[in-house]
C-alpha cells in the first residue's frame, strides 16, 4: 500500500502538465490582501484559486463583482460540482461550508452555527487529502485562528503552505496563528505571492525529476545529508524510505530555487537553520482526536473491551502510543479506556506512554490544550473530558493524569516493556523494510500475550504474520499470540532479545556463553539450559508432532533427512534400526507426561549400544507440549582387575588349597571395596544431587534478580520521564509565580491571600506595613497575628466571605491615623472552587482628607449661608428647592418641609410664580447669565406685599454631579 502512495506521488511530481489548485483564506482585513494578490497574478500561472472567506451567513456577498475588477482571471461565485479550471478564480458563497472531491468542489450546509465555524481549516483539509502535493495554502489577514490546522494537512500531503507577512495584515491574528505553527513554509507579503508561487510551480517538475530518478551522486549526497541532521538532532533518518526523504528535500530545495542535491548540501552547510526546517520536515507529524473513528470504536468494542475485561480490580493496563506528535491519539485511547473502565466498573490502573522524536510536539501534547480541532470530538467527550474556551480545548485532569509524554526514538531507544497495547498509526509506512521489521520487532517483545498491536489502514505486521492473529483485518488492529501457540515464530532470531548467532554470545567448543537471557518467552535459551542441566548429550527439541524446532551437537549418527520434500520430524529422519524404539518412546513421553529411557539401543553404524532419553518440559508455561530427545553413548567398564599372584607348587593339594584360601580372601576384599564403592556412590549422588537442588535455587533466584532488575530499569526509565515532565511543570510554575510576584509588588497594594481555615497562603510586601507579618508566618492563621488596624471584626467578615460566597467592603483606620479600603472577596480556583479568600488594604488616606476639608468647607459655607440675614435660595436646574437658610423661612413665615424638595413655583400656593423671575432664572440656566440688583413685587398669602431685590447666579456643585442657582433676595420692606 505504501509503495502505492510513493508511486502515486512519483507521479504527481514528473507529470509537467498538472497545476496548482491555491486555497485562500481570509477574513477581517482580508479584502485588501485579496485585491493586492489578484492584482499581481500572470498569466498562464498554471494554477486555480480558491477563496473561502468569513462571510456573514444571512448577507448576500458582492466579492466576485469586486474582484472582477482586480484581475484579468474569470471571477465566479462557487456553484455545487464546478469542475476546478486552472486560471480561474472560485469564491465560496455565505453560509456554505467548502469541500473537494476528484477536483470538483462541493457545496455543503454547515453543521456547527454561525461564530464556531471553521470553514477555511475544513476546505484546507478537504484539498490536501485530494490534491495531495498539488495543494497550496495561503493565509490572509483576519481574526482567530481559522486555516492553521488546514496548513498542518497541507504540509503532510506534501504542499505548500504560506501566510502574510503580519506587518502588512489588517488583522495579523490568523497569519500569526499559521506561523507560530511551524508549518508556513513562505511568509511575504500578498503582491509578492503570486511571482513566488509561478516560479515554484515551474521548477517543481524539473527539480523533482532530478531528485526522483537518484544517481550514486543523489544517494552519497542524501547520506552526507543525514550525518548533517544526526550532528545536528542527533537522530538518523537512513532507514526512512528513500522516495520519501528525496521528495521533502526536494520541497526545500524548489523553496529555495537549488536544482542540484550538492548545492543544496552545501547550502545546509553553511545554514543551520534550514537543517532544523529540514528536519521539521521530515518528521509527519499528522494526527487529529479519534482519526478514522471506525478504526477507534473496532478497537473500543473489541480488543480492548475483552482485555479489559479480563483483568483484575487494582491491576495496571499499559499502553505504549510511538510516534504520537502532538497527542491526540494519546488521548483519544486514554478517553476509550476511561469510558471502558466507567462501562465494566473496572478499577484499574493506567499507565499511557506517548513518545515522539519531535521536542515541539511533545511539547504541545503535554498541555493538552488546542486550537481549532472542536469538528473532531462528539459534543459528549467534548463536554464530559475537555475544557471549552472559545476556540481552544484543554483536556481535563483525570485524562491528563493517565498520560506520561516523553521525547523517544524508536528505531534506536529502548522499547517500553510489558505492554498491553501498542498504536503505532501511520509510521510504519514511512520506514525502509528492514527498519520496519526492527521496530515489529520491539513491540513483539514488549507486548504481554495477548497484548493488542494497533496499525494504520496502510500497514501490516509483514513477516511477523505468525506471531499475531488478526481481530480487525479493515482496521489492521492484531493480538499477540502466547508463547506456546506458534512455536515457530518464537525461535526466529529477530524476534529475540538476542541474537544467538552471534559470536558474542555463542562459544564453538562449549555452546551458549554466560548470558543473562531476557525471561519472556525465549525457548532457544530455555533449551540450551536444560541440556546443560542433562550434561548435554547430542539432542533436538521437538514438539508433539515430532517437528524439530532446535538441534544442539552432532547427530549424523542417528538422524538424517528422508527423501523426497524436506521434512523436519525426527520420526522420519531418524535411523531404521532405532526408529520403532524412537516413536514408542515419544508417544509414551507425550501419554504419561514422563521421561522414557531406553538402555542398550544398538545402531547398525556404531558397534556401542546408546542411551535414548525423551524428557517433556513442563515449565515454564509457554513450553509446556514440547520435549526433548538425547542421544547418549554407553562406556564400557571392567567390573574389577583381579591381581594374579604366583605361589610355589609342594604338591597339588596345597596348591589347591592355597589357590582357594586366596579367592576366598580376594572376594572377601572385593565385596568390602564394592561395598565400600556402593557407600561412595550414594554419597556421591547425595552430593549431586544437592549440589543439582543449590544449582536450580541459584539459577531461580537469578533469573529473580534478572526480572527484577529488568522490572526496576523500566520503572527508572518511566521516573526519568515523569521527572522530566515535572521538572519542565515546576519551570513554568516558577516563571508564573515570578510573574506574580513582580506583578503584586508592582501595584503597591497591601494583599493576603488565606485558605478556608484562613491559614496564611501567601502576602505581599505592602501587606507587612500594615499586618506585622514575616515569611515564616505563612501557614499560621490570620487571627494569631498583631495587627495595627481598628478592625476587630475582621475574621468573622472573612469567614462570611468564604461561606456565603459574598463580597465584602468597609473603610478602616489604623492606630497611626491612616485610613484604608479593605476588600474581602472569595478566592476560586481554576474550576470554581471556594478555597479561601483574597484580602487587599487599599490606602485611602490621601483621598479621606480630602473628604475632610471638603467636608469641612462645606459646612463652613452653610454656617455662613445659615446665619446671613438675607433670605437664601440654592435651586436646581429643574427649580426645585435644594436647601434655605433661617432668613429664608423666617421671612416667609415657611417650614422647611413646606419648601425643601419643592418646585419654587409651587410653595406660598403659588406665589412665586411670577413671570418675570420665571425669565430671570430660565436666561441663568441657559444663558449661564448673571443676574443683580433686579427689584420685584408681589403678594404672599403668609406674609402679604412684599418688595424685594433679587440676585442670582449659576454655580456647579460638584457633590451633587449638576448645575445649581444661588436665589439671594433683601426685603425693601425693612
Amino acid at each position: 500500500m505504501a509503495d502505492k502512495i510513493e508511486k502515486k506521488f512519483k507521479d504527481n511530481y514528473l507529470n509537467t502538465s498538472r497545476f496548482l489548485y491555491v486555497g485562500i483564506g481570509a477574513s477581517a482585513g482580508g479584502l485588501d490582501a485579496l485585491k493586492k494578490f489578484l492584482s499581481n497574478i500572470p498569466e498562464n500561472s498554471g494554477s486555480a484559486f480558491i477563496i473561502v472567506q468569513h462571510m456573514d451567513p444571512t448577507h448576500k456577498s458582492g466579492l466576485v463583482n469586486i474582484l472582477d475588477n482586480y484581475t484579468d482571471l474569470e471571477v465566479l461565485e462557487i456553484v455545487d460540482g464546478v469542475q476546478v479550471e486552472s486560471e480561474h478564480v472560485y469564491v465560496i458563497p455565505p453560509n456554505k461550508d467548502l469541500g473537494i472531491l476528484d477536483g470538483k468542489l462541493q457545496l455543503m450546509e454547515p453543521i456547527e452555527p454561525h461564530g464556531l465555524r471553521m470553514p477555511i481549516n475544513y476546505f484546507f483539509t478537504s484539498l490536501a487529502e485530494d490534491q495531495g502535493d498539488k495543494s497550496v495554502g495561503i493565509i490572509l489577514s483576519g481574526f482567530g485562528t481559522d486555516g492553521s490546522i488546514g496548513l498542518k494537512s497541507i504540509k503532510a500531503n506534501g504542499g505548500i503552505c504560506i501566510a502574510q507577512d503580519p506587518h502588512t495584515a489588517g488583522s495579523e491574528g490568523m497569519p500569526s496563528s499559521a506561523i507560530n505553527t511551524g508549518l508556513v513554509d513562505i511568509i511575504l507579503a500578498p503582491e509578492e505571492m503570486p511571482e513566488k508561487l509561478l516560479s515554484y510551480k515551474n521548477s517543481s517538475s524539473k527539480i523533482l525529476k532530478k531528485i526522483l530518478t537518484p544517481e550514486d551522486r543523489n544517494i552519497q549526497a542524501l547520506r552526507k545529508i543525514f550525518i548533517l541532521i544526526r550532528n545536528r538532532t542527533g537522530h538518523d533518518f537512513s532507514q526512512y524510505k528513500k522516495s520519501t526523504v528525496f521528495r521533502r528535500v526536494g520541497r526545500r530545495m524548489n523553496l529555495h530555487q537549488i536544482e542540484d542535491i550538492s548545492q543544496y548540501l552545501r547550502y545546509l552547510q553553511e545554514n543551520t537553520e534550514e537543517l532544523d526546517l529540514l528536519f521539521k520536515e521530515f518528521l509527519i507529524n499528522v494526527t487529529n482526536f479519534f482519526r478514522d473513528p471506525e478504526a477507534f470504536a473496532s478497537l473500543k468494542n473489541g480488543a480492548l473491551k475483552d482485555l479489559i475485561s479480563e483483568k483484575s480490580d487494582y491491576e495496571t493496563i499499559r499502553v505504549w502510543v510511538p510516534g504520537c506528535s502532538t497527542g491526540e491519539e494519546v488521548y483519544s485511547i486514554a478517553i476509550i479506556i476511561k469510558e471502558l473502565l466507567e462501562e465494566t466498573g473496572k478499577k484499574l490502573e493506567v499507565q499511557i506512554f506517548g513518545t515522539d522524536l519531535d521536542s515541539l510536539s511533545i511539547k504541545v501534547a503535554r498541555s493538552g490544550t488546542y486550537t481549532g480541532v472542536i469538528t473532531d470530538i462528539s459534543k459528549e467527550r467534548l463536554n464530559k473530558y475537555f475544557y471549552k474556551k472559545d476556540n481552544e480545548i484543554t483536556i481535563k485532569d483525570d485524562i491528563r493524569d493517565m498520560v506520561v509524554f516523553a521525547n523517544h526514538n524508536v528505531i534506536k531507544d529502548p522499547p517500553f516493556t510489558k505492554l498491553d497495547l501498542i498504536s503505532c498509526r501511520n509510521l510504519l509506512i514511512y520506514l525502509e523494510t528492514e527498519a520496519q521489521e526492527k521496530v515489529l520487532s520491539k513491540f513483539n517483545y514488549s507486548l504481554k500475550k495477548n497484548g493488542i498491536l494497533f496499525l494504520g489502514p496502510s500497514e501490516s505486521i509483514g513477516e511477523f504474520i505468525d506471531s499475531f492473529s488478526v481481530i480487525d483485518s479493515k482496521w489492521k488492529i492484531y493480538k499477540r499470540f502466547k508463547s506456546n501457540e506458534s512455536v515457530f515464530d518464537i525461535t526466529r532470531s529477530h524476534t529475540l532479545p538476542y541474537n544467538l548467532h552471534s559470536s558474542k554470545y555463542w562459544d564453538t567448543q562449549f555452546g551458549l556463553k554466560d548470558v543473562k537471557p531476557k525471561k519472556v518467552g525465549n525457548i532457544t535459551l530455555l533449551a540450551e539450559k536444560k541440556l546443560i542441566d542433562l550434561y548435554a548429550p547430542p539432542s533436538v527439541l521437538i514438539n508433539d508432532l515430532g517437528e524439530i524446532l532446535f538441534i544442539h551437537g552432532r547427530l549424523g549418527k542417528y538422524l538424517e533427512p528422508s527423501p523426497g520434500r524436506a521434512r523436519m520430524n525426527i520420526v522420519e529422519m531418524a535411523n531404521e534400526e532405532i526408529k520403532l524404539q524412537l516413536n514408542s518412546a515419544i508417544q509414551n513421553a507425550i501419554s504419561t507426561n514422563e521421561d522414557v529411557v531406553l538402555e542398550n539401543l544398538m545402531v547398525e553404524k556404531d558397534k556401542n549400544p546408546i542411551k535414548l532419553v525423551v524428557k517433556p518440559l513442563k515449565d515454564p508455561e509457554f513450553v509446556n507440549g514440547l520435549l526433548i530427545v538425547s542421544f547418549e553413548e554407553s562406556s564400557i567398564h571392567d567390573d574389577a582387575i583381579l591381581n594374579k599372584n604366583i605361589y610355589p607348587i609342594s604338591n597339588s593339594e596345597n596348591r589347591t588349597n592355597a589357590l582357594e584360601t586366596e579367592l576366598k580372601r580376594t572376594k572377601e576384599r572385593l565385596n568390602i571395596t564394592i561395598e565400600d564403592m556402593t557407600t561412595s556412590n550414594e554419597e556421591l549422588k547425595s552430593a549431586n544431587e544437592e549440589l543439582q537442588s543449590m544449582n536450580e535455587e541459584s539459577q531461580s533466584t537469578n533469573e529473580e534478580l534478572e526480572t527484577s532488575k529488568e522490572e526496576l530499569q523500566s520503572i527508572n526509565e518511566e521516573l526519568t520521564i515523569v521527572n522530566s515532565e515535572l521538572q519542565t511543570k515546576i519551570d513554568e510554575l516558577s516563571v508564573i509565580n515570578d510573574d506574580m510576584t513582580n506583578l503584586f509588588n508592582s501595584t503597591e497594594i497591601a494583599t493576603i491571600f488565606v485558605d478556608n481555615e484562613l491559614k496564611i497562603r501567601r502576602f505581599t510586601d505592602e501587606a507587612t506595613k500594615i499586618i506585622k507579618l514575616i515569611k515564616s508566618d505563612v501557614g499560621r492563621s490570620l487571627g494569631d497575628i498583631v495587627s495595627s488596624i481598628n478592625y476587630h471584626d475582621l475574621v468573622d467578615d472573612i469567614e462570611k466571605v468564604i461561606d456565603k460566597v459574598a463580597y465584602k467592603e468597609k473603610e478602616v483606620n489604623d492606630i497611626n491615623g491612616h485610613w484604608y479600603k479593605v476588600r474581602i472577596m472569595p478566592y476560586k480556583t481554576s474550576k470554581n472552587i471556594i478555597d479561601g479568600a483574597t484580602i487587599t488594604f487599599i490606602d485611602i488616606s490621601s483621598m479621606k482628607n480630602t473628604q475632610e476639608k471638603l467636608q469641612d468647607a462645606l459646612n463652613y459655607a452653610q454656617n455662613i449661608i445659615y446665619i446671613t440675614h438675607e433670605p437664601l435660595l440654592v435651586l436646581d436646574n429643574e427649580l426645585i428647592i435644594v436647601s434655605a437658610n433661617k432668613s429664608f423661612y423666617d421671612t416667609f413665615k415657611l417650614k422647611k418641609s413646606d419648601a425643601e424638595g419643592e418646585k419654587l413655583y409651587e410653595i406660598s400656593e403659588g406665589g412665586w410664580n411670577i413671570p418675570s423671575i420665571r425669565n430671570i432664572l430660565s436666561d441663568i440656566i441657559n444663558k449661564n447669565k448673571t443676574i443683580t440688583d433686579f427689584e420685584f413685587e408681589q403678594t404672599f398669602k403668609e406674609v402679604g406685599h412684599k418688595k424685594m431685590i433679587l440676585n442670582a447666579k449659576k454655580i456647579h456643585r460638584s457633590d451633587m454631579g449638576k448645575d445649581t442657582i444661588l436665589f439671594a433676595m433683601t426685603d425693601k420692606n425693612i
